[in-house]
């Protein structure tokens, strides 16, 4: 049994996004599916469908009729038959959330080409930067999502009011917050005027 089931959602995306996997499914819970929809709407997921996963429990019910054979009766001996084997099945949908993720690929550069710049030096500096922002040059493919992080756990409940909801690395991530108004971002609440649970961050 889950416990905590934002952590384990959170472990479930960051893992997926480590090993570039195109989906990863978690469980379906009214909190996750709100934390879905912030994460597609704010870019971090292509997109994410809620389907049905049937639990097939299969039992077996065995009935055995006892009966005697009369010519048998004398010696007390008896014998089994007309065994019968039923199979019962039950089955329940199970609602689970099945996330598309995103990636953007960084592609190699000529920067001979681009700038036009024989100084060695200018040159190096000029690729300095561009790693600087872009971070490092290659073709394959970067998850959309860096990092996930729980903020506010079982055991430690973190609260913030209005005036003090934090801010992730200047604007460029969020925080995920659960207020009286409902599962919103820090600009959204911001916005709002309200406070309430930081739950986690994302960036």
């Amino acid at each position: 049994m889950i416990n905590d089931t934002i952590s384990d959602m959170l472990t479930r995306v960051r893992n997926a996004s480590i090993v570039r996997k195109k989906t990863v499914v978690i469980p379906y819970t009214r909190m996750n599916l709100k934390i879905t929809e912030i994460l597609e709407k704010e870019g971090y997921i292509q997109s994410f469908e809620i389907r049905n996963k049937l639990n097939i429990k299969k039992t077996k019910k065995v009935e055995v009729d006892v009966t005697n054979s009369l010519s048998n009766f004398e010696q007390n001996s008896s014998y089994l038959s007309d065994t019968l084997l039923k199979k019962s099945e039950s089955t329940n949908a199970i609602k689970e959330l099945k996330i598309y993720l995103k990636y953007y690929k960084k592609y190699k550069t000529n920067f001979y080409k681009l700038t036009g710049l024989k100084n060695k030096k200018a040159l190096s500096d000029f690729k300095n930067l561009i790693k600087l922002l872009k971070g490092k040059q290659g073709s394959k493919k970067t998850p959309c999502i860096t990092n996930l992080k729980r903020i506010s756990k079982p055991g430690l409940r973190i609260y913030v009011n209005q005036k003090e909801l934090p801010r992730v690395l200047a604007g460029a991530g969020i925080y995920i917050l659960s207020t009286s108004k409902g599962i919103l971002t820090d600009r959204e609440a911001r916005f709002r005027g309200v406070g309430g649970e930081v739950l986690c961050t994302v960036w």
